[in-house]
């Protein structure tokens, strides 16, 4: 059987398993290129526009694979110059199809994915005439990998995004990725994309970036791109330009690059997700320029990893993200949404401001601060002002937009004159019910009848805060997360008596804010802090027993986070940590406990347990000498097995409570307020992989093949 016979069947039998394929053609025309002589230029496309990319399931493969053959044999026969490949408008392509990954469940099935894209990608470097990828849009992993087959590649400057994200999702770039890309560029570029670009939350390049890398060999202007790479390509070919590439270092550089991806991949998962690690050792590996030796490697790779749990946890993660942000389970009809056309913020402290910045960018209405002071107003305007410059520096914003951005922006000491007539009031003061109250009930006098109070409380009740007003129905919570700009999370909670309009008004505006807006119970602390707070807890009481702070510290590095318990409690401040768990300890005696260490440490002024004098966190002298422990020790695994059994406790009691529709929507919620991995899917599918769920709460907490291998 020849190679093409039995890539052709290894892809047919693939296309069985995925039925649902949105197929992508591979459409070959020919050209004449002026002095070079006739061309083949074949085009991808799925037929849909750009909203739905172009992706590679195997059926799409053989479509490729087939046009493959004819322009092959057309270049064997000599009617032919040269092959170029592009993609439709905007989009180039962007990879395997995700869908069909997903419904794998056996490793030879997932090995001939693999072999398959291998089988029809390296083609492109086998004819017997130059071969040149034309990146003129987005372009990710496979979408990458294809082009990097071909002996010359040009990119748009106009290109939004190229990446490959493979290892952010919990697998390695398969199609070439790994071995050809070191051997292109070096391995330092390399592992910058491979490694740290796709960790970094699957960080993007832009069109120059690809150029200056040395990935394309030329870069053109968006508006022309094709006739100028075409040009460019007749111009190669008649040997007009030549091509100059640097040389790849294969000495120490090489070995040091791998070991800088290794140290990266340490502080981003602490071994904890293996995708970094194989595509570490395949570019390694690649150093001896064994194209075949890499391929085998990288098809070992995908198939081992797509069968297990982190990749299947990285797809459910990316859907969530992708698809259940955009339609908000609970969130009523959007045509029951009013209009804002301007805002107000109660408060000019950070929070408030933050909050004022992104209202005026997003909605680019007319935005009012107040406070109790002129000084206090005068520097929450300074503050947003200030920031909008700083966009402007950036070339974020042009003059004109600057101006009007600030022009937009101002103060007032006077309710009465601010809010008159805004659609949209939050606050964000201090965190104590009845200085909230007092604060919705002088602005309910005030606003016109169908504005909206919202508040952005992190744990107290949304409904007791609108007991008292006379119209507790416009009353929505609106809980952001710090850095208010960074965070994508919305927690959008309904009070009781919280009406449809009000909440759909609030759905719409987090929509235009570019927020992921999630629908919540008004329970105590909502999602993301009552799970932060009850482990954060958990770590404390373990703690004050007597376990070392190391070795509690250390027991949660499997879990791959973003960092330390302790180091988070720093960043979110002591003293709220502290007041969250009063919040909730009042709610839930039996299962959240106020840490008379962590009293110690606030009233004692301290902003957390570590100092960072060397450049890394150590341990504060002056905090170890505060803290009163028992005598019981426990070891990291005791540690962590505590943490997690209350974890889980605390999702199975808020399912039974209806603080959101699904375990999907807390782990949505981690994932996007709390910046828990990607490799973990958030926390549930964690949880029922090593058997935690079913051993707190007698099941687990997603279907089978939900977020793991389906059965």
């Amino acid at each position: 059987m020849s190679t093409t016979t039995a890539t052709t069947e290894l892809l047919r039998g693939a296309a069985e398993l995925f039925p649902d394929e949105v197929v992508t053609q591979a459409h070959v025309r020919h050209l004449d290129l002026p002095g070079a002589g006739r061309f083949a230029l074949i085009t991808l496309d799925n037929g849909f526009d750009h909203t739905k990319p172009t992706t590679f399931g195997p059926q799409s493969l053989a479509n490729l694979n087939a046009a493959i053959d004819q322009v092959e044999k057309e270049a064997a026969d000599g009617e032919i110059v040269g092959v170029g490949l592009t993609g439709k408008p905007f989009i180039f392509a962007v990879g395997a199809d995700l869908k069909g990954v997903e419904l794998l469940k056996r490793h030879e099935d997932a090995l001939a994915i693999g072999k398959g894209g291998h089988d029809v990608f390296k083609r492109l470097s086998q004819l017997a005439v130059p071969t040149f990828a034309y990146y003129n849009g987005a372009a990710m992993g496979g979408g990458v990998e294809v082009g990097l087959h071909c002996t010359y590649r040009t990119v748009s400057k106009a290109l939004p995004a190229f990446a490959l994200p493979e290892v952010f999702l919990g697998l390695v770039p398969g199609w070439g990725g790994c071995t050809l890309l070191p051997n292109l560029i070096g391995a330092d570029r390399a592992v910058s994309v491979i490694i740290e670009n796709a960790l970094n939350q699957n960080r993007q390049l832009k069109g120059q970036q690809v150029f200056d890398l040395g990935i394309a060999d030329a870069l053109f202007e968006g508006a022309d791109f094709l006739e100028r790479s075409l040009l460019w390509t007749a111009s190669v070919l008649s040997g007009e330009v030549e091509v100059a590439r640097a040389e790849v270092d294969r000495g120490e550089a090489w070995d040091a690059a791998v070991e800088r991806g290794r140290a990266f991949a340490d502080a981003k998962v602490h071994g904890a997700a293996p995708a970094a690690y194989r595509a570490l050792d395949i570019v390694a590996a690649a150093k001896n320029g064994d194209l075949r030796q890499g391929f085998d490697a990288e098809d070992q790779a995908l198939a081992d990893l797509i069968m297990g749990g982190e990749l299947r946890s990285g797809i459910y993660a990316f859907n969530l993200v992708q698809k259940r942000a955009k339609r908000p389970a609970g969130a009523p009809d959007k045509s029951l949404a009013r209009p804002v056309t301007k805002v107000g913020v109660v408060g000019a402290g950070l929070m408030a401001s933050q909050l004022a910045l992104l209202f005026v960018r997003r909605l680019q209405v007319p935005v009012v601060l107040t406070d109790i002071d002129q000084e206090r107003v005068d520097k929450g305007v300074a503050y947003v002002h200030g920031e909008i410059d700083k966009l402007l520096l950036k070339g974020r914003v042009n003059q004109d937009q600057a101006n009007r951005l600030k022009g937009q922006v101002t103060g007032s000491l006077d309710k009465a004159a601010a809010f008159g007539d805004a659609d949209f009031v939050i606050e964000a003061v201090f965190e104590e019910m009845s200085v909230k109250q007092k604060v919705f009930a002088e602005v309910e006098a005030v606003v016109p009848a169908h504005a909206i109070l919202a508040t952005n409380t992190s744990s107290l009740s949304v409904s007791e805060m609108a007991s008292q007003l006379s119209h507790p129905e416009r009353v929505v919570g609106f809980h952001f997360f710090n850095p208010v700009a960074i965070l994508p999370l919305l927690e959008i909670v309904r009070g009781e008596r919280t009406d449809d309009a009000s909440l759909a008004t609030a759905f719409a505006v987090a929509k235009s804010l570019k927020k992921t807006a999630v629908l919540v119970k008004d329970a105590p602390a909502f999602v993301v802090n009552r799970i932060l707070t009850r482990f954060m807890g958990e770590i404390q009481n373990v703690i004050d027993e007597g376990t070392p702070v190391a070795t509690a510290e250390r027991a949660i590095e499997p879990l791959g986070l973003p960092m330390s318990p302790l180091v988070l409690l720093e960043l979110v401040g002591p003293a709220i940590g502290l007041h969250v768990s009063e919040t909730l300890n009042r709610a839930f005696p039996d299962r959240f406990t106020v840490s008379p260490n962590l009293k110690a440490v606030v009233e004692a002024g301290k902003r957390g347990f570590y100092v960072h004098d060397s450049g890394k966190p150590e341990l504060d002298p002056e905090v170890l000498a505060l803290l009163k422990q028992g005598d019981s020790v426990l070891s990291e695994e005791q540690v962590r097995e505590r943490v997690l059994d209350a974890v889980a406790q605390e999702i199975d009691l808020m399912l039974k409570e209806g603080v959101v529709a699904e375990a999907q929507d807390i782990d949505l919620c981690l994932i996007t307020g709390a910046g828990w991995p990607f490799h973990l899917g958030g926390i549930t599918p964690y949880l029922d992989r090593a058997g935690v769920s079913e051993r707190v709460a007698g099941k687990r907490f997603l279907a089978p093949g939900l977020a793991s291998v389906p059965a």
